[in-house]
């Protein structure tokens, strides 16, 4: 008989959704090349257990762009930002819906509405739960992920009450790099936001993005603090390093490393839905269907202000790889955190068949 291996323990950890230790974490961050598919496969099976071989297609709409009065070093739509985007100001509802029906056409079943700025006004939120009310209304089997900056008090529940399924508000980096990567809003803000997405009953979503000079340390930090606030997804970013940005030119990432990070992410956060985000076709390149045994969402197609792969390659990749697409009526997270998104709704309340 074998004895069982550190990534062994590892794994019957997260399987029992036991957090590991920060050493144990770091050590998968630090590990050789020679054991990176003994990582993965220990990785794919706490994949396996919580999500089988399902692949959830998130499709994103850029609903405003560029114009951020906000100062975050990555970003490509940054005040002061150089960097070649496009710029502009709200879409009309009639154009966001025909995009998102395009990702719908496409197999998308989440459809993610992202705006650029610190964060909406009531009147904002006022045009955007509109808009979101009118595509439910054609598409009430779609998820639909808000994502439009730090939230006041009331916003998020006028969000939940239009039939948005879920918030997006990313942690980023752990909280002593922070202030390295923004200066015009702080850490405790963005965790405040998931906080508010929560406690109104919207599904909370909140990642973080590496490559931006972080240390393996902190990577474990922002990981941990986002198995404490217990988001449902967690997309993991790899930096695009766009000119005009003060973190241009800052290629520190290869596809083993990100490998690497997936599977950390996965063994702290098993249970919740790990989604492979911004910047994994430049980073993970031809690796990208190795990472499928990590994750199990994606984003279909372009991203913000980068073009991601094209979304037949995509599905081919998904195939190819021995995964299938996630289909409607299918729910993406375990029972065990369906109840608990009920009882944060409150009583009376029923989760639909993929909410």
């Amino acid at each position: 008989m074998t004895s069982m291996t550190w990534l062994d323990d590892l794994a019957e950890k997260a399987l029992a959704r036991e957090l590991p230790s920060r050493d144990e974490a770091l050590r998968v961050l630090t590990s050789p090349d020679e054991a990176l598919l003994d990582v993965v496969a220990a990785a794919f099976k706490v994949r396996l257990r919580y999500f089988g071989r399902r692949v959830k297609l998130n499709y994103l709409v850029n609903i405003k762009s560029g114009l951020c009065p906000e100062d975050c070093f990555y970003c490509s739509q940054r005040l002061g930002s150089a960097a070649d985007v496009l710029k502009y100001t709200w879409l009309k509802s009639e154009e966001v819906l025909e995009s998102a029906e395009a990702g719908v056409r496409a197999g998308a079943k989440r459809v993610c509405l992202v705006a650029s700025g610190r964060g909406p006004t009531d009147r904002d939120i006022a045009r955007v739960s509109d808009t979101i009310a009118a595509f439910k209304s054609a598409n009430p089997e779609v998820e639909v992920c808000a994502c439009l900056g730090l939230l006041s008090d009331g916003q998020a529940e006028r969000l939940r009450e239009a039939g948005t399924t879920a918030y997006n508000h990313n942690l980023n980096t752990a909280e002593t790099n922070y202030g390295d990567i923004c200066t015009t809003h702080n850490y405790q803000d963005r965790a405040d936001t998931v906080n508010k997405a929560k406690q109104s009953g919207l599904s909370p979503c909140s990642g973080l993005i590496a490559g931006m000079g972080e240390t393996d340390a902190e990577l474990v930090d922002v990981a941990f603090a986002l198995r404490e606030l217990d988001p449902d997804s967690v997309p993991v970013n790899f930096l695009i390093p766009f000119e005009g940005t003060p973190l241009g030119g800052q290629w520190a990432l290869t596809p083993q490393r990100c490998l690497r990070i997936l599977a950390m992410v996965r063994f702290v956060c098993p249970d919740a839905e790990v989604r492979l985000a911004g910047g994994r076709e430049i980073h993970l390149r031809s690796l990208q269907p190795l990472a499928l045994h990590v994750v199990n969402s994606i984003f279909l197609g372009d991203y913000l202000t980068s073009e991601g792969q094209p979304g037949g390659r995509d599905l081919e990749m998904i195939a190819d790889a021995g995964f299938t697409v996630e289909g409607e009526g299918e729910r993406t997270l375990p029972d065990h955190r369906d109840q608990v998104r009920l009882r944060r709704r409150g009583p009376g309340t029923a989760l639909p068949a993929n909410a």
